[in-house]
């Protein structure tokens, strides 16, 4: 990566960082309501691969994806005001911190229910190749997916019907508050998907130059081939599941232990190493980071509540056919 690209990476990780840290703050004093997902440790993921994304490609993500839906272009405004359940949400305030959603941006969701966004992902990446666009669907999903039989059947119809789909696992080793160890037979998540004749690649998770290397093979892979490609991201999530969540399945020494692996500090370091990097130059960017999530914040708090008379509103699809309209 040159200069440029390891600034924006870095921007971009701390932007993460940053906004999941004030959505944990304004969880407690109950601005934000119901569950709430953080990615705190696992920034170099959504980081790496979205930046090597053009504006038209797809990404569908899990409920877990305020990441992804930053650096895929919603608004930090749009999505603070979204998790205060305001109508200036992305989602209009109806879906809250699970269902971050945005055609304009080309981002399909997060989504509760676990594995739901992988054959998902299969629909957008057939409409893509029928109609013979040059659009790559990205599909971002846990560990846990992959004991779900959707997964697998997803899996066998994307190498069969050659669909350009990346498949990113990313494997922060804990399903909710089951390890992988105690939850999956086969542990190595390469071979599982080497099984359906799929190509596959295992990545540090908390390395940013792994996970842009290894992205970017993959999606000249899929840009040549017009086939699937899986990659498994190792990585750890530094907070617990979710805001309830009492973690009582992991010692603190273990995420202290992979706290030292901080992704961010990382390349903050390499890049200091390399003198490309100054303390003022990070002082500049927190200043910026703080600034736009003072401006998300004021916002979403003076954005109204939806309106009870709107309640029915976009519940159904408009009916476009008048034959089957008539019918009914």
């Amino acid at each position: 990566m040159d200069t440029s690209m390891q600034m924006k990476m870095l921007m971009d990780m701390r932007r993460v960082r940053k906004m999941e840290e004030v959505c944990a703050e304004l969880y407690t004093k109950e601005k934000i309501r119901g569950f709430l997902h953080l990615y705190i440790g696992q920034e170099a993921v959504a980081a790496g691969v979205i930046n090597l994304l053009n504006a038209k490609d797809n990404v569908i993500a899990t409920y877990r994806e305020h990441a992804h839906a930053l650096l895929k272009g919603i608004s930090s405004r749009a999505i603070m005001a979204e998790l205060f359940g305001r109508i200036d949400g992305c989602s209009k305030g109806r879906g809250g911190s699970m269902h971050l959603y945005s055609v304009e941006n080309r981002f399909f969701g997060g989504g509760a229910i676990v594995a739901s966004g992988v054959p998902q992902s299969l629909g957008l990446a057939m409409a893509s190749k029928r109609l013979k666009e040059r659009r790559r669907t990205v599909c971002f999903f846990g560990e846990g997916a992959m004991a779900e039989g959707v997964f697998h059947e997803s899996m066998n119809i994307a190498s069969l019907w050659h669909l350009p789909v990346l498949f990113c696992c990313e494997n922060n080793l804990y399903a909710m508050g089951t390890s992988l160890m105690r939850s999956q037979s086969q542990t190595d998540l390469v071979k599982r998907a080497q099984v359906y004749v799929m190509e596959a690649n295992r990545v540090d998770g908390m390395n940013i130059f792994d996970v842009v290397e290894k992205t970017k093979q993959a999606l000249e892979y899929i840009d040549r081939e017009s086939k699937p490609f899986f990659l498994e991201f190792q990585t750890y999530r530094f907070r617990p599941h979710s805001m309830y969540d009492p973690e009582k399945y992991r010692g603190k020494a273990e995420v202290e232990k992979w706290k030292t692996r901080c992704p961010i500090e990382a390349l903050e370091k390499k890049m200091k190493e390399q003198n490309i990097l100054s303390d003022e130059q990070l002082r500049d960017m927190d200043r910026q980071i703080d600034q736009e999530l003072r401006d998300a914040v004021i916002f979403a708090d003076s954005s109204a509540l939806e309106i009870s008379s709107d309640l029915e509103k976009d519940v159904f699809a408009p009916m476009k056919d008048q034959a089957y309209e008539t019918h009914l």
